[in-house]
């Protein structure tokens, strides 16, 4: 095992592992306060108490779900480059990293389109 492979598993474990925190964080004890610095914060998500609760609920069940997916497939994809050249487990962490950043944006979309589907745009439930 090269002290690079050890490094770049660890460093390809933060988004996961980030994301299990947050996600359990957010779906089961969100922010209670509508603020500008921590939170999921977008137009929709701050128009209302109830719409930041949702958003929140909604994000932190999306991202505990991808953290419990990623972290053992993080872990066996890196397993599969163990004593392959630097340049190698190094192409491999950058595509994993790529796919991690994806998997953190995607549920933005996804958590907009459930606020959107149950209130409406001053911020009221349909």
């Amino acid at each position: 095992m090269t002290d690079f492979w050890i490094f770049m598993t660890a460093t390809n474990l933060i988004i996961p592992i980030i994301m299990l925190i947050f996600g359990k964080k957010f779906k089961h004890n969100p922010p209670k306060n509508i603020n500008y610095i921590y939170g999921y914060r977008t137009t929709m998500s701050m128009k209302n108490s109830e719409t930041w609760q949702f958003a929140h609920r909604y994000i932190g069940n999306l991202y505990l779900k991808i953290g419990i997916i990623l972290l053992p497939l993080t872990v066996l994809s890196m397993f599969f480059v163990l004593n392959k050249s630097n340049n190698f487990i190094g192409l491999v962490s950058i595509m994993i990293v790529i796919t991690h950043l994806l998997l953190l944006i995607i549920p933005i979309f996804f958590t907009e389109k459930e606020l959107k589907n149950n209130f409406n745009e001053d911020g009221s439930q349909k």
